[in-house]
């Protein structure tokens, strides 16, 4: 049984990681349930490009991932769920001492406590069918650490624990779930920044991408979203029946130190 036909949710997907994910599974045949905390036209058009790009569904809910209650909908209001791909995130940097309690609320929220409303949501619909996706896009920091990132790093581990339990609950039952593990990814974001990163010191883009951006990363380089879209398909294919509760790391070699 293929993903052609079945419907994907992935959160945080207008942009980024989570829109190459969205990308490969349209391309694989999935219906897509696009999703970010706006509602304007450009998300609505975003989905009927994809659409039309790939003949399949494509359909844009709004919900703040912040929020339990609007988690639930999203899983509620897309009428379908045999993929979930929990992919929506914020980061936020400061030492511990002086990390705002609001932002390690939000961070806490977003990355980690609406997979577990989402995930509720999705679990009775896809024991209906006897067959379910789901992948936590987690990162290299849930398997490892940095300082100045306490609440990344905590919802990070806590989605790759929440992906364990949800691995051993749903064992047998044609469910699975995973994480992926990401390092440094080439996004419109990251992008963003290399200019900054070279003015601040004084290196050329080349130079300033090996030394600073990359030098956790062995590779040094970057992941892109269509591998990261790649291998979250093949987790959702037949050949990954028997792969589950475990995570699987998108890093250049940074979590093999």
């Amino acid at each position: 049984m293929g993903i052609a036909g079945k419907t994907a949710i992935v959160t945080g997907s207008t942009s980024g990681i989570g829109l190459g994910i969205a990308e490969a599974l349209a391309a694989a045949g999935a219906h897509v349930v696009l999703n970010s905390f706006t509602d304007t036209p450009q998300d609505h058009a975003l989905a009927a490009a994809m659409a039309g790009r790939h003949a399949v569904r494509v359909r844009y809910i709004r919900a703040d991932m912040s929020r339990g209650d609007d988690c639930r909908a999203l899983v509620e209001q897309a009428g379908a769920c045999d993929i979930l791909v929990n992919n929506a995130g914020i980061q936020h940097v400061a030492p511990i001492p002086g990390f705002p309690a609001a932002k390690w609320d939000a961070i806490l929220a977003i990355n980690l406590t609406s997979a577990f409303h989402t995930t509720a949501m999705a679990l009775p619909v896809m024991r209906k069918s006897g067959w379910g996706r789901i992948v936590n896009i987690a990162s290299a920091h849930g398997l490892t650490a940095s300082p100045f990132k306490s609440a990344y790093v905590a919802a990070k581990h806590g989605l790759v624990g929440l992906t364990k339990v949800t691995a051993l609950e749903t064992a047998g039952e044609g469910i699975t779930c995973n994480a992926v593990c990401p390092g440094y990814v080439l996004t419109p974001l990251v992008e963003a920044q290399i200019p900054e990163q070279m003015a601040l010191h004084g290196m050329d883009r080349e130079t300033v991408l090996r030394e600073v951006m990359l030098q956790r990363q062995p590779s040094r380089q970057f992941a892109t979203t269509e591998q990261l879209g790649g291998t979250v398909t093949f987790l959702c294919s037949d050949s990954a029946a028997q792969i589950t509760g475990t995570t699987i790391s998108i890093d250049g070699g940074w979590t093999a130190l």
